[in-house]
């Protein structure tokens, strides 16, 4: 997810344990009972909780730069998505809707408890919470959550979001209940539903873990008798506290409250605020603007301000007293192509790490107010995970130039070559890498064609898509990735294990490489969790060695809210603001 999360998790036979500590501190008041009672300092929303309230009512005013890659639950895998989606929709488990470290813990949120495992942890069983409803009324049952999965299997219909349930589930061949092979139309055997009111996943391999699977937005209930497929993201069935009001493809949609939630089924959501309105694919630097005035509540997004608001924002003591930096268990990465000749070559993907200005990428991103120079994959916030560096980018971390022509001449490039990046459209701060990458490359004969594309699709269609990106010679690919949850495999999983690429919304956009999936099978038959967080980092080396990815910075934002803002803290469970616990001063 890109992109960002102590919390415990076990793979095969394995318990994953993990300790992630509070994002950082803040010195401000947390402020009274009531909204307006905080005194607004920076880093408020740090560890603590800013300016609480129970007050509802009012709206939030909410901005995208891009657009959604889809507000289907079965279909949707940006950060923000995530922590968003539980406004309209609640999935088996959730993160706990907490301050720092604590929004890393799960908790029940449609079931009554966290899972109940049987059979060396390859059978899951969950109990629903009596009284949950869709927004029409109709009573939530386990088939829904059941018919909800399955649709989330079929990647060519839904090809964004991870590969979990595909990868663990005993499929026995099933692939969508579009195509339901099973002559009694009971479909998926994987999961079962002896009654309304329970559900049982069975797995082909143990996954201890499994509460990290039942999190996902996949597990939000969908009713077989109002999905639409491809279209169902524009008329979602809402199990939340809200549901949609008005939706505009590509422009605008608002979140109004769901009459039939009943808040006594649900002690995660305290649904302050009565609308929650959503502007889409706003310029990134007027949305920062309309921030600074007043006009926007949140950039939705979760990755910080711009670089022209950035300094505004720390320059004046008012500004800065409404911003939060949290650093996150993200990395901003380019990824580079080997299905793009000559980046066949692992001597000229390895150029590509010499040659890169590492200085250059971080001030793309802010500086240090930005993230830290990546030297490695896994950022610093991962459990265990420790920093290394195989491709040293000289003492002012502008590169190696002498050591990039070097590998240019073993892959037989030795006056370079030519290929494309792409990156996000929508995203000024990519757009900076890439043309930083085009400079700092070109000083070694690397010729870099820039070519952006809609975020919305960005996976889907483009960057995340093998076809697309080897026919269009994207030798480089931009984009930055945050934990699904906070361990090695709920980090590198999804972007280097070669098993999990498919046709299209990929978010592994280029390693394939034998050496790194015996290296992530290993890790996860590893029972002690210190072996087996440093098994990660060896996995991480791999990846490093094999040249299929350029670790640009590990994060940190700087957020910016308004001044009406109540409830306002960040979590680590997502690395942003904590949407579901937001309300508003009237």
């Amino acid at each position: 997810m890109t992109r960002q999360r102590t919390a415990a998790a076990v793979a095969g036979a394995a318990v994953l344990a993990l300790a992630l500590g509070a994002c950082g501190g803040g010195s401000g008041n947390s402020g009274g009972s009531s909204g307006g009672g905080a005194k607004a300092v920076a880093d408020a929303g740090i560890g603590k909780v800013f300016n609480p309230s129970t007050d509802k009512g009012g709206t939030i005013k909410i901005a995208d730069s891009g657009d959604w890659d889809s507000l289907d639950p079965a279909d949707t895998y940006y950060g923000y998505s995530w922590d968003f989606v539980r406004l309209y929709g609640r999935s088996l488990v959730m993160f706990a809707p907490k301050p720092g470290a604590e929004g890393t813990k799960l908790v029940p949120d449609l079931a009554e408890s966290l899972g109940v495992s049987s059979n060396g942890s390859k059978t899951w069983t969950y109990k629903l919470r009596k009284g949950v409803k869709f927004d029409d009324g109709t009573p939530v049952t386990s088939k829904d959550v059941k018919y909800a999965v399955e649709r989330s299997l079929d990647k060519t219909t839904f090809p964004n979001g991870p590969t979990y349930f595909n990868d663990y589930l005993d499929l026995q061949g099933y692939t969508s209940p579009y195509k339901d092979p099973s002559p009694d139309k009971l479909g998926l055997k994987a999961i079962e539903t002896p009654d309304d009111s329970t559900i049982i996943f069975k797995l082909a391999k143990p996954f201890v873990g499994f509460d990290y699977f039942a999190q996902l937005p996949a597990t939000i209930p969908v009713p077989q008798a109002k999905d639409t497929g491809t279209k169902y993201k524009e008329k979602v069935v809402a199990t939340g506290p809200y549901k949609f009001g008005t939706y505009e493809l590509g422009k605008k949609f608002t979140l109004v409250r769901n009459e039939n939630w009943d808040p006594a089924t649900d002690p995660n959501r305290p649904a302050l605020p009565d609308t929650i309105e959503v502007q889409l694919n706003v310029n990134a630097d007027d949305m920062d603007n309309r921030l600074i005035s007043g006009d926007l509540d949140i950039a939705v997004e979760g990755t910080g301000v711009q670089l022209a608001a950035q300094s505004r924002v720390l320059a004046n003591p008012d500004l800065k007293a409404r911003s939060d930096l949290a650093p996150s268990p993200r990395t901003w990465m380019t990824f580079v192509n080997g299905d793009v000749p000559p980046l066949n070559k692992i001597e000229c993907r390895r150029a590509i790490q010499y040659a890169a200005n590492k200085a250059g990428y971080q001030k793309a991103y802010g500086g240090k107010t930005g993230g830290d120079i990546a030297t490695n994959l896994q950022p610093p916030m991962i459990p265990g995970a420790t920093p290394f560096n195989l491709y040293p980018a000289g003492p002012d971390n502008t590169g190696d130039l002498a050591k990039a022509k070097e590998q240019l001449a073993a892959c037989g490039q030795p006056n370079g070559f030519a290929t494309s990046i792409s990156y996000r459209a929508e995203r000024p701060r990519e757009k900076e890498v890439a043309t930083s990458l085009q400079e700092s490359l070109g000083r070694v004969g690397i010729k870099l064609t820039v070519k952006p594309y809609p975020a919305g699709d960005y996976f889907k269609l483009y960057a995340g898509k093998p076809a697309f990106a080897k026919a269009n010679g994207l030798g480089m690919m931009v984009y930055g990735w945050q934990a699904d949850w906070p361990d090695g495999f709920g980090f590198l999983s999804q972007i280097v294990d070669s098993r999990v690429i498919r046709e299209a919304g990929n978010t592994n956009l280029s390693v394939k490489d034998p050496a790194v999936d015996a290296a992530i099978d290993t890790a996860l038959a590893e029972p002690d969790a210190t072996k087996r967080n440093a098994l990660w980092n060896e996995v991480d080396k791999k990846v490093m060695e094999s040249g299929f990815v350029l670790p640009g910075v590990w994060s940190k934002a700087l957020f910016l809210r308004s001044k009406r803002l109540t409830n306002v803290f960040v979590t680590d469970g997502y690395g942003m603001y904590e949407y579901v616990a937001l309300g508003v001063q009237k």
